[in-house]
């Protein structure tokens, strides 16, 4: 039996936080494989949970309590593991804590244990640019012939059930959150590897707009290094790092060739390359494998993704940029005669550069309007102010359809800036409706 699996049986565990992305039922039906006896524990409904619930009614080892959270699930129980999110004030957490229970993440014990059975673990962090940064190292990997993993945050993807998969010598790559790294935080662990890419305010409402908690939440991805590790990170945020002392010398990256030409716009992308560059160097690959890999690599779904051409105009999805920096990083990759969709749910960040970047790359403005859009009302005024025109819709079919009309061959930027929730279920339900709407689209419309 493997040391992940005996861990795991015959374990009253409770699993706080289903969710809808699929990465918690994932994490549930490899528990359960494992000879867990769950409780799976969510405030939403089960009408709210019903696909998730499906898919882990065959296990006659799990139980629910949906719909809230039941103290006694906290305390009788020898494990907790927590979804990313769960707020730092939990008073479940608490509890659990207050009764030695330990509480784990399941992304932190993916890492744990791959490493126990001698993978390497590659962590990228970051405020922007975690989830390409992934994926290049990932794909240069691949393209290699290496065995490699791709985990953390990554839709629908359970990392924890990885692990049966993983053996001596693999690499496996993680997108870390803030959240996700709580957990290496707890466990006092810290990739092989670690790239933190920049820092800029972002979930704000979860940290109560304090940048420190953020940022020290971030830190777990470097403060249990050891000698021999490595830790690459972006000149943006050295000073920061450094003020903390870190226990290796961290690296900051030479920019990438100019001679080496991306299929990604944008300097920030450029940045990113050179963050990816650093991490396969030190897993031994040569400069003519980096540069093949990096040259090859395609846009993450959602990240100034080109979609298609329609009418001359080219559509581009930057569903992702959930931040006003990372709108502007959009913008200026994009450069000028931009028609651009954006708004949403608030995140309460600030929107002065925002709108001066729109002020200056965007011919037309099209601002997505909801009762729970908070942040498109505060881009409205600010825009306003600022002696900005722009249209409003309500919703982002009529958005895509008017930025069509309006675009006359122009690019169209779908670039939110805010969060997602109240005209859709969650940023994924936001990127697949607008896929579908542009795929489906006339090329007379």
């Amino acid at each position: 039996m493997k040391g992940y699996e005996s861990f795991f049986k015959d374990k009253k565990i409770t699993v706080m936080g289903l969710g809808l992305l699929g990465r918690g039922v994932g994490d549930a039906e490899f528990l359960s494989e494992c000879g867990a006896l769950l409780t799976v524990t969510d405030k939403k409904s089960e009408a709210d949970l019903v696909e998730s619930v499906r898919r882990l009614k065959t296990y006659s080892n799990i139980t629910f309590h949906l719909g809230e959270h039941r103290t006694e699930d906290f305390t009788n129980c020898d494990m907790v593991i927590k979804a990313a999110g769960v707020p730092l004030d939990s008073s479940e957490i608490a509890a659990a804590r207050a009764a030695g229970v330990p509480v784990y993440m399941s992304t932190a014990l993916f890492a744990k244990y791959a490493s126990d059975a001698g993978a390497k673990i590659v962590g990228v962090t970051g405020t922007r640019g975690k989830s390409t940064v992934s994926h290049m190292i990932f794909h240069s990997l691949q393209k290699v012939g290496k065995r490699v993993h791709l985990g953390g945050n990554i839709r629908g993807q359970s990392t924890l059930a990885l692990l049966p998969e993983v053996e001596k010598g693999d690499t496996c790559v993680l997108e870390l959150d803030s959240w996700q790294l709580q957990g290496f935080g707890d466990l006092r662990i810290s990739p092989n590897i670690s790239i933190f890419s920049n820092l800029m305010p972002d979930h704000m409402n979860y940290y109560g707009g304090d940048m420190e908690k953020y940022f020290l939440d971030k830190a777990n991805i470097f403060r249990f290094q050891k000698q021999g590790d490595v830790l690459i990170i972006g000149s943006s945020i050295a000073d920061r790092i450094r003020g903390t002392m870190p226990p290796l010398d961290p690296i900051i990256p030479d920019s990438i060739p100019r001679v080496w030409k991306l299929r990604i716009p944008g300097e920030h992308n450029r940045e990113n390359a050179s963050l990816a560059k650093a991490a396969l160097e030190a897993l031994e690959l040569s400069d003519d494998e980096i540069q093949a890999g990096l040259e090859s690599f395609e846009p993450v779904e959602g990240r100034l993704q080109f979609v298609r051409e329609i009418n001359g105009m080219k559509i581009f999805n930057d569903n992702n940029s959930t931040t006003p920096e990372a709108t502007i990083a959009a913008l200026r990759a994009l450069g000028e005669n931009v028609t651009l969709i954006i708004g949403g749910s608030e995140k309460n960040l600030s929107l002065e550069e925002l709108v001066s970047e729109i002020k200056k790359n965007a011919s037309h403005v099209i601002l997505l309007m909801h009762p729970n859009y908070k942040g498109s009302e505060r881009l409205a005024e600010a825009l306003k102010r600022a002696a900005v025109p722009y249209m409003e819709r309500k919703s982002l079919e009529d958005a895509v359809r008017e930025s069509v009309k309006l675009g006359k061959g122009e690019t169209i930027l779908f670039s939110p800036a805010f969060a997602s929730f109240g005209m859709f279920k969650n940023e994924y339900d936001r990127n697949d409706q607008f896929m579908e709407i542009v795929r489906t689209m006339e090329a007379a419309a």
